[in-house]
């Protein structure tokens, strides 16, 4: 039937705008369910429509209700409406034991005729179609007939519009639904590429611009407040209630602006283990009545028990870690996961989960061990999850940045309203091999997606830094305030861009605010040791570092620790302080194994010509990370190169670091802690040119280190490059630059410690190229 109007026999006129049945113009009451499978009777009509074409139509899929009695009544009630006598059926016949057919001729009536009319506007749906929130006695469940659902016929939902979801009411007394449904809600929706939820981020800080603690219960007015702050279009509430032994869901959207209700749906569980199965089928009924396709729901519709967890328990666990991280941090919330795993070892979205609070906090190896698992037990996820862990797994565990790139460029394109895929582009992908263009970009396309989206932020400040970029880091930083958002990596940048602009006093300052934070007091400590040793203040420098370290150490981050005393290795190595290097480099390993702290060992090792442990370690790296894009390009290549200069074979060095010119300006995974390992590659380079007499070649690498300060930062290979651009020139024959070249390092230590090797030797080189007795 295509109209919307249909003449059913002589007497009866089925409206569908209005959802109405009415008999000489008079509506008539009838309930929603009755009114479904009048409708799909109508439109068979003259078929025989099966009980299971009936659930699937009115129930959906693996319904846990009493179907049967449903339908019963709801055949009993059409026929009372249409005066049907079952026994001489005129409408309604009963195909016993298979289902039933619609025998009454039908007519469509065109909207010109007078019968299809309605004076005014629509009229809302009356009668039956009006609920109570929640149905509360005996005699409501048993006129809800197992489920109940209504649709507000006004508008719906555009993919341009974001929902701002609330807690769940819960009335059952039994705590294990609080935040529970909630998230299990989330959970349902987000496999959604039609729909979008304003972020946990989003929502906390709103809340702070509202004044409001972050513990704040979303209730639905509050929800609708953030709604109207955040320009979305609906508040979506839930709640569940006790009926006996049964319970009752119910889901309802508003619009946030005008208060309307776009759509209200309740669900019955027969028992508690059902309830998990109810807030899948009421999610789903959700999407599609809000106007996603049905191809997308079907396509992306796991049920929440597979797509999470089937305990109850495990996944109020995991629900209370997520707003433990939003609220107090993500270092608090890894208890709460982990308790989640106990209750469920097969929850995969829990491991993935505690892999990401650990590679925030800096734990690589133990985000690894987590992701791996949550790799080995991804088909217990949905669509979108899967697409998570598989990138998480690259860039953490194997580190092959190409088969994440694919992934995540997978996820933005079945996903296009997440903003997520688009920030690890940025971050991980883009910045990881050095192409800022790109960085840039997909941080913007993360912020458009997400105004509060601070990834977003962050990658584009730390992509303009690495630009040499302070001005537009800056502006990217007072966006992010202009919102409110704030996070501990702020300060780093806001450090490092004052660093670029020689602005020693802003320098103090963010020092200042990053110690008064436990989040990033032992980050923003190394980095203060980092600039001292840069300018040769190497007593002082060894002191902070050690402040880091300890700082990190009490606050349970030992792979944090453990950069820091690679770190501080690698300065002594450049500065020939042999026996401080060996010392910071063995307890760098008594710390930690990660790649990064392997790396980092074994580059000072290499620094100072012990290339046989330099070269277990490189051994080791390979072994362990055989796809991973860093190690392969970058780090092996630089350790294996500084091996063959130790051994007199400038040339095979000059030729293994062809593989990571394509990476020479990329920020590896050691430079975000740590702050080391960038344009390693180029600095070993430029030393294989001058063991090799090649002057121009070697001018050209030192000089790349120079004219990309924003990567190098405070990193003291940025001054020893003064040192060894001056060598480079003196051996081109350039004397004048050679003098300028070292004259800018001797600038640079005008005040530095006087006893350090590297420093007494540059003095000499100095006199000599100026002619002077040293």
């Amino acid at each position: 039937m295509v109209s919307d109007l249909i003449r059913l026999g002589s007497d009866f006129e089925l409206d569908r705008r209005t959802y109405e049945l009415r008999r000489a113009g008079r509506a008539l009451k009838l309930e929603r369910i009755p009114m479904e499978l009048l409708l799909l009777l109508v439109e068979r009509q003259g078929q025989l429509v099966t009980r299971e074409e009936i659930i699937e139509r009115i129930w959906g899929k693996d319904v846990f209700l009493d179907t049967d009695n449903s339908i019963n009544a709801a055949i009993r009630k059409i026929r009372q409406a249409l005066r049907d006598d079952p026994d001489k059926p005129l409408f309604v016949q009963t195909i016993t034991g298979k289902g039933y057919r619609f025998v009454a001729p039908t007519t469509a009536v065109q909207p010109e005729a007078p019968s299809a009319q309605v004076s005014g506007k629509a009229k809302a749906p009356t009668g039956g179609r009006k609920r109570p929130w929640v149905i509360i006695g005996a005699v409501a469940l048993a006129a809800v007939a197992g489920s109940y659902f209504y649709l507000h016929r006004g508008p719906k939902l555009t993919e341009k519009d974001t929902i701002v979801l609330a807690d769940f009411k819960n009335t059952t007394g039994d705590p294990v639904f609080d935040e529970t449904l909630r998230q299990g809600m989330a959970v349902q929706l987000e496999q959604s590429p039609f729909l979008s939820l304003i972020s946990e981020e989003r929502i906390q800080q709103t809340l702070r611009m509202m004044g409001q603690p972050p513990d704040t219960r979303l209730t639905p007015e509050v929800a609708r407040d953030i709604c109207q702050r955040t320009a979305s279009a609906a508040v979506l509430d839930g709640s569940i209630a006790s009926l006996g032994s049964q319970y009752v869901l119910g889901l309802r959207a508003r619009d946030c602006h005008a208060g309307g209700v776009l759509a209200e749906e309740q669900v019955q569980a027969g028992r508690k283990e059902d309830v998990l199965n109810a807030l899948t089928q009421i999610a789903s009924r959700f999407r599609r009545r809000v106007g996603e396709s049905l191809a997308t729901v079907e396509r992306h519709n796991t049920p929440l028990a597979e797509a999470t967890t089937p305990s109850l328990e495990a996944l109020k666990a995991y629900s209370m870690a997520w707003k433990v991280a939003f609220t107090a941090g993500y270092a608090a919330a890894v208890p709460l996961f982990k308790h989640a795993i106990e209750i469920d070892p097969g929850f995969a979205m829990a491991y993935a989960s505690l892999g990401r609070m650990y590679g925030d906090i800096g734990d690589t190896t133990l985000s690894a061990e987590s992701t791996a698992k949550a790799y080995q037990l991804r088909e217990r996820t949905s669509d979108r999850e899967k697409l998570f862990i598989a990138a998480s797994y690259d860039l953490q565990v194997t580190g092959n940045m190409s088969k994440a790139q694919q992934t995540l460029e997978s996820w933005a394109q079945t996903y296009p309203r997440d903003a997520i895929p688009h920030g690890m582009l940025s971050a991980d992908i883009y910045q990881g091999s050095g192409r800022y263009a790109e960085s840039v970009e997909e941080a913007e396309k993360g912020i458009s997606l997400d105004p509060d989206f601070v990834p977003g932020y962050e990658n584009l400040a730390f992509t303009n830094m690495y630009l040499d970029r302070p001005a537009e880091a800056e502006g990217t930083l007072r966006r992010a305030a202009e919102r409110h958002l704030e996070i501990p990596d702020f300060v780093v940048v806001r450090y490092y861009i004052s660093f670029l602009k020689d602005d020693k006093a802003g320098m103090e300052q963010e020092a200042a605010q990053g110690q008064g934070s436990s989040a990033a007091g032992d980050w923003i400590t190394q980095q203060e040791a980092f600039v001292l040793a840069r300018s040769g203040h190497l007593q002082e420098a060894r002191n902070t570092s050690r402040r880091a370290v300890d700082l990190a150490r009490q606050a349970d981050q030992t792979e944090r620790a453990a950069l820091y005393e690679a770190a501080a290795a690698i300065w002594e190595a450049l500065f020939r302080n042999v026996a401080e290097a060996k010392e910071s480099a063995a307890a760098a390993l008594e710390l930690s194994k990660a790649r990064d702290v392997e790396f980092g060992a074994a580059f000072a090792l290499g620094l100072l010509g012990d290339s046989t442990r330099s070269q277990a370690l490189a051994d080791d790296l390979e072994k362990r990370f055989p796809e991973d894009t860093s190690v392969q390009f970058t780090y092996i290549p630089t350790l294996r190169a500084l091996s063959a200069v130790n051994r007199d074979e400038p040339s095979k060095a000059v030729d293994l670091l062809q593989l990571s010119t394509p990476y020479d300006l990329a920020v590896p995974g050691s430079s975000f802690f740590g702050f080391f390992g960038a344009l390693y590659p180029a600095y070993v380079r430029g030393e294989a040119y001058l063991a090799a007499q090649r002057g121009p070649e070697a001018v050209s690498e030192f000089q790349k280190i120079l004219d990309h300060r924003g990567i190098v930062l405070s990193d003291p290979i940025g001054s020893l490059a003064r040192l060894q651009l001056g060598r480079a020139y003196a051996l081109s024959g350039d004397k004048a630059k050679a003098q300028n070249a070292y004259r800018d390092f001797v600038a640079l230590w005008r005040d530095a410690d006087p006893d350090i090797p590297v420093l007494k030797q540059a003095t000499t080189e100095y006199a000599r190229l100026l002619g002077q007795n040293p």
